[in-house]
C-alpha cells in the first residue's frame, strides 16, 4: 500500500470517528450539552446575500431521510456538493491575537481548499488554493448594503479580508464557474483548542524550522505539537522551503495526516468526557452558511459520507505558475486550472 493510500485510509478512519461524535451527540436530543454545542456554531446567510446571479448548482437529488435517521436528525443531502474551507487569522478576540492575528482589525483566508463530493459520495476530491493566487476579485455585497469595486491582479486571499465569506465565496465561484453549495471556516483559536482538546498531534520534520514570524522553531525530527505550536507550523512560511505559500501547503497536508492518525487512534468514543470536549472545541471553531448551521445538519452531511472508501478521496493543488508581474505571486496555470474546476462541476 502507497503512503497516500494510507494516508486517505487514516483520512476517512478520521471521518469515521467525527461522524460517531456527530451522531453520539447529536442523540443527546433536546438537553444541554445538545444545545450548547449547537449554538457554539456560527453561521452567515450567503444565499441571500450573493442571490441568483452565481454559477448554476449541479445537478442533484433532494434530500432524503437516512433509514437510521431519528425525528432529531436533519435527512442526508445527497447529490454533488462543493464546499468551500476557509482557515482565517482573525484579528479579532483576545486569543485570536495572542495566536498571531495581529492587533489590526479584519482577517484573511490563510487556508483555502474546495471539497468535491460526488452525488453517491463514492469520490471526493479536496483541491487547496494558494492564498497568494493573482485573481479577479469581483464586486461584492457589503453589510451596509453597498457593493465592493471589481478589482484585477489582486491576491485571493484579499476578498476574505474585504467582505468575508460572502466575498471569499463569491471571489472562488467567479474564479472557477464552479457554485460553492456551502461554506466552513475554522479560526485561529478554535483550531488550537481542537489540537489541544486531543492531546496534540506527532510529526516529523525533515529540516530545522526556524521562523520568527510565525513564532516556530523546530529543529529537524519529530515532535510533538500542541495547539498553539500546531497553529504556528500550519501557518510558517519563511522558515522552510522556498518560503512560498506552495511550500506552506505541503506542511498542511502534512498537520491534516497527523490530526486524521490522533483523532483515529485516540478512543474519542470510549470516553464521554473527551467527546464533549473535542466536540465543543470542533463546534466552537466553526463558521458555516445557513446550510450547515446546527448540529443536525452536520451530522446530516457527514452520514452521507459513511460510505466513502479511503482509496477514492483525491488531494491535488490548483495548478498555478509564477506570475509574470511578480515573482512571489502565482496565477492559474491554464488551461489545467480551468479543466480541473470543470471536472467539479
Amino acid at each position: 500500500m502507497t503512503e497516500k493510500k494510507r494516508f486517505r485510509g487514516r483520512a476517512v478512519k478520521a471521518a469515521g470517528v467525527v461522524l460517531g461524535c456527530a451522531l453520539v451527540l447529536g442523540g443527546a436530543g433536546a438537553g444541554w450539552v445538545y444545545w450548547h454545542l449547537d449554538h457554539n456554531i456560527h453561521s452567515v446567510d450567503i444565499d441571500s446575500a450573493l442571490g441568483d446571479n452565481r454559477p448554476a448548482r449541479a445537478d442533484r437529488a433532494g434530500p432524503s431521510p437516512s433509514p437510521s435517521a431519528s425525528a432529531s436528525q436533519e435527512p442526508v443531502e445527497k447529490g454533488v456538493l462543493n464546499i468551500l474551507v476557509l482557515g482565517s487569522d482573525s484579528r479579532s478576540g483576545k486569543e485570536n491575537k495572542k495566536l498571531g492575528g495581529g492587533d489590526s482589525g479584519g482577517a484573511r483566508s490563510d487556508t483555502a481548499m474546495v471539497l468535491h463530493l460526488n452525488a453517491d459520495r463514492s469520490e471526493a476530491t479536496v483541491v487547496s488554493i494558494p492564498r497568494d493566487t493573482l485573481v479577479e476579485r469581483p464586486s461584492c455585497p457589503t453589510e451596509s448594503g453597498g457593493t465592493t469595486a471589481v478589482a484585477y491582479g489582486v491576491m485571493f486571499n484579499s476578498a476574505y479580508s474585504l467582505g468575508g465569506p460572502v466575498c471569499a465565496v463569491k471571489t472562488v465561484e467567479t474564479m472557477t464557474g464552479v457554485r460553492m453549495d456551502h461554506y466552513l471556516e475554522v479560526d485561529f483559536a478554535g483550531f488550537a483548542k481542537l489540537i489541544d482538546a486531543l492531546g496534540g498531534v506527532d510529526i516529523t520534520t525533515d529540516e530545522d524550522i526556524d521562523d520568527d514570524l510565525s513564532q516556530l522553531h523546530l529543529t529537524a525530527g519529530p515532535h510533538h505539537l500542541d495547539g498553539r505550536t500546531a497553529l504556528a507550523f500550519a501557518r510558517t512560511r519563511h522558515g522552510v522551503g522556498d518560503g512560498s505559500d506552495l511550500g506552506r501547503i505541503k506542511l498542511q497536508q502534512q498537520l491534516v495526516k497527523a490530526l486524521a492518525d490522533e483523532v483515529s487512534g485516540s478512543g474519542l468514543l470510549t470516553s464521554p468526557t473527551r467527546l464533549y470536549q473535542v466536540a465543543d472545541a470542533a463546534t466552537g471553531a466553526l463558521t458555516t452558511d445557513t446550510g450547515l448551521d446546527s448540529l443536525s445538519k452536520l451530522s446530516g452531511l457527514a452520514r452521507s459520507l459513511q460510505g466513502l472508501s479511503g482509496d477514492s478521496v483525491k488531494t491535488v493543488m490548483m495548478p498555478v505558475v509564477p506570475a509574470p508581474s511578480d515573482r512571489n505571486r502565482v496565477v492559474a496555470d491554464e488551461p489545467e486550472a480551468k479543466e480541473l474546476w470543470e471536472s467539479l462541476r
